[in-house]
Formats: structure tokens, sequence, C-alpha cells
């Protein structure tokens, strides 16, 4: 379970209204100052991200929340989404190109680009329909876990090192 703290904004029902933080890795790393992905990282900022997510345990507005989904969704919904529609597009893209071939000889590229458009295109209405049938029946929703405030903190209260002692 890949898990987020989050902040309840609202109660939608059996849903949560959750925010949390955008974060990247790129504040880290050594090389941000010369990356691209470093320079988007800051141009995008911060900014909060609001979405919906199971209420298990009755979390209120403004309370802090752990929230978590699967690693398996995860990496399925990112297979399906970046893989079949460029497989779709490659596949179409193929065929336009045999069909071109067989009409007009070998200069058919229009018909390749144009099938390769139309796989595309067909790929990302096949993920959309995949995504609202999962939405549908809550899988892959992320889930309200349990509340931040009953993380377990580890304090340190008679150790020299904090007090400055050796």
């Amino acid at each position: 379970m890949i898990e987020e703290q989050a902040r309840v904004v609202a109660i939608e029902g059996e849903y949560a209204l959750v925010e949390t933080q955008r974060k990247s890795t790129c504040e880290s790393c050594s090389v941000n100052k010369g990356c691209g992905t470093g320079a988007v990282s800051k141009a995008l900022g911060r900014s909060a991200v609001q979405f919906k997510a199971i209420n298990h345990i009755n979390a209120r507005v403004n309370e802090q929340v752990v929230i978590g989904i699967d690693e398996g969704w995860l990496l399925r919904g990112s297979f399906a989404a970046y893989i079949i529609p460029l497989f779709m597009m490659l596949l179409c893209a193929g065929i336009g190109e045999m069909i071109g071939a067989r009409l007009w000889g070998g200069g058919a590229e229009g018909a390749t680009i144009f099938a390769a458009f139309f796989g595309l295109l067909a790929g990302f209405f096949w993920l959309r329909r995949y995504t609202a049938s999962l939405r549908q029946h809550n899988v892959c929703q992320p889930e309200i876990l349990r509340s931040a405030s009953n993380e377990a903190r580890i304090e340190f209260k008679n150790s020299p090192a904090l007090h400055g002692q050796d």
C-alpha cells in the first residue's frame, strides 16, 4: 500500500474530499539545478491536489489522515494509461500502412498517419471507459486508512545527544 498524509476538506456521503501537497523528489537531488525535471517541478510549484477517497474511518473536516492506494492497481493503471494507447496507435499505423500500400502503392504516408491518429484516439477512448468502469466499482480508489494523529512518534527524552552532551 502506498501511503500519504492528507487533510480532509469535505465529506460527501461515504467519500471524503482530501487534499495533499504535491511533492517532488527533485528537492533532495544534487543535480536539481541543471535538470529539466527539476525545472518543471519548480514551475508547477507545490500546489495542493484534491481528490475523493473512501472514508472508512468516518473522518471529519480538517482532520489529518493517512490515505493509501494499492501498488498493484497503481501499476496496472499506469500500464493501461501509457501502453494501451501507444499499442493501439502502432497497431493501427501498421494496418494503415498495409492498406495504403495495397490501394495507393508505396507513397501512402497520409493513410498511415491518419490510422495512427485514429488508433491513438481509440486507445484514449478505451482508457476513458476503462477508468470510468473502475471508478464506478470503487476499484483502485484511494482509501482513508487511519487518522494521522494516531501515527507513532519516536521521542528521545533522555538522549544525551539531544542536550549537547557526548
